[in-house]
């Protein structure tokens, strides 16, 4: 395993018998991730990211921040409305820089390492692995609790199944792409009609006359006027619920025509993802009072043990099975950004490769998988959910910002999509907005959330700017990246420049030299 083959993807073996032919067959001579996330795919990659625990949990903290059911629902609506500019916004970058990775490639591109590194970092150490965490926790819940109905489940069956959710779907997104994006297919159809069920059931209560919280007079009525600060609160309950979006973006390089699919399952999945919200919450207030909604830990399964008598099991079995959903599709992106960050060089080469036969990026995997039952362990994810969740925002905001200047730095640079300068701006208005009444009403959490995004400033130049490192870290880093190949059968990719606006040089960028060979 020398590497003298440098540049080289896969080298073909150069026998002529029998032997030679029969292994020429089973490696290919062009290793790349494969296009096989065709509309209705990512179509259901954005919905599935989207619909998660956030519309069974999230109902509960939009109503007490807002003070009312109707103020409540225009947060709901609105919410989808700015998921919408930001998602066309998104839509103009993955076209224009059509790489996998999200936030974390665009802001690379268009303001540097650094930057781009902030996000990678705090992204892969905290944020998705907490999240999750945290949707794992409540698949384990809802799964366990009609074992123990009298009774919280226990601290150690929750976890135990939590992890083997995990690592059966780390499994399967390491197996096949295709399988992958199948079980994201099935569990989006069943989210949407776990929600269908709750629509329809809200709707009957409605035709039957049940609907007195949702009339104007009462729907308005504030108990207590709610200041600037809590609407804002609100509005970062629903974007909870709305957040995963931008997800669809972390796999570029994998979607069919990109620049025709890409935002074509943005125009869809938004629009419908906002309707199905806005009649789950109203469907919600047809059949339960503000105070029953606002003592519930779980609204969904009080609707149905309220509305569905016997057949009330439903209920926690859906919010399982959305959550299991929900955990396979972040699973499938925070691997690509955890690629994509390998590839740029700001994490170790090892992650930037996939399997030489299924093309699936096993390392990045194994690492977002582990990353997250190290949180498990840990326990306190619900706070670490609060610190990181600023984040998520200022690099929604960042990102678009950088959408402005990248017009600026490159007006002539072809964009096959190009959205209206008032987009961007009427985003970035409401996010300041947003994050500075945040930071006034919660300034410990916020400054634990930049805290941590600003520990990667060191580790950036220790790591990736310094590179006159000593010869044995870099000979340590190889023979590290020479055993992970052997043990995950995985190689450099490549990529067709035709597809990338700056394709990266595919070198091991710890000693220089070209990717390893497949026979080596």
């Amino acid at each position: 395993m020398d590497g003298q083959n440098s540049g080289s993807i896969c080298s073909r073996p150069h026998g002529t018998g029998t032997h030679g032919r029969k292994k020429e067959k089973k490696i290919p001579d062009r290793v790349t991730l494969k296009k096989e996330i065709g509309l209705l795919s990512a179509c259901t990659i954005i919905i599935g990211n989207i619909i998660g625990s956030g519309i069974f949990i999230s109902p509960k903290g939009v109503l007490e921040h807002s003070g009312s059911v109707g103020v409540a629902l225009v947060v709901w609506v609105l919410g989808g409305c700015i998921a919408a500019l930001g998602s066309l916004c998104y839509a103009e970058l993955g076209v224009t820089i059509p790489k996998s990775g999200g936030d974390y490639s665009y802001v690379t591109e268009i303001f540097g390492g650094l930057t781009g590194f902030l996000l990678l970092w705090s992204a892969v150490l905290i944020m998705y692995p907490t999240t999750l965490a945290v949707i794992a926790l409540t698949f384990s819940s809802y799964i366990l609790q009609p074992v123990f109905p009298n009774c919280v489940p226990p601290y150690m069956a929750t976890r135990m199944l939590s992890a083997t959710c995990l690592l059966l779907l780390t499994w399967v997104n390491c197996s096949s792409v295709r399988m992958a994006t199948r079980i994201q297919d099935v569990f989006t159809v069943g989210k949407l009609m776990a929600l269908g069920l709750i629509i329809v059931v809200g709707l009957v209560q409605i035709f039957n006359g049940n609907y007195e919280a949702l009339t104007p007079q009462v729907a308005f009525s504030l108990e207590r006027t709610p200041s600037v600060g809590q609407i804002a609160l609100a509005f970062l309950q629903a974007s909870f619920a709305f957040s995963g979006w931008n997800f669809l973006n972390y796999v570029t390089e994998e979607v069919v025509e990109p620049r025709r699919n890409l935002p074509r399952a943005i125009y869809i999945s938004i629009p419908l993802v906002t309707f199905v919200y806005t009649l789950t919450n109203i469907a919600y207030f047809s059949s339960m009072s503000p105070e029953e909604l606002l003592s519930s830990n779980a609204v969904a399964v009080t609707f149905g043990e309220k509305l569905l008598g016997m057949f009330s099991v439903i209920m926690p079995i859906s919010v399982a099975l959305s959550t299991f959903g929900g955990i396979n599709g972040y699973l499938f992106t925070s691997s690509r950004l955890c690629f994509s960050g390998a590839r740029e060089g700001h994490l170790p080469s090892l992650l930037a490769m996939i399997h030489y036969k299924k093309c699936t990026p096993i390392p990045a995997l194994l690492v977002c998988c582990t990353a997250t039952i190290i949180i498990l362990c840990i326990g306190e994810t619900h706070n670490l959910i609060n610190y990181v969740s600023f984040i998520n925002y200022l690099s929604y905001g960042v990102t678009i910002a950088g959408l402005l200047y990248y017009r600026w730095k490159k007006p002539n640079l072809y964009r096959p999509i190009k959205v209206n300068l008032l987009v961007p701006v009427c985003y970035l208005m409401f996010w300041a907005v947003l994050l500075g009444f945040s930071l006034y009403s919660e300034p410990v959490v916020c400054g634990v959330g930049l805290v941590i995004m600003l520990t990667g400033v060191p580790v950036y130049f220790l790591g990736v700017h310094w590179k006159e490192k000593p010869k044995c870290i870099y000979n340590f880093i190889e023979r590290a990246t020479h055993v992970g190949q052997r043990l995950c059968f995985v190689v450099f990719p490549q990529l067709d420049p035709i597809e990338l606006a700056s394709p990266p040089e595919w070198t091991d960028r710890s000693s220089g030299r070209g990717s390893v060979s497949v026979n080596s």
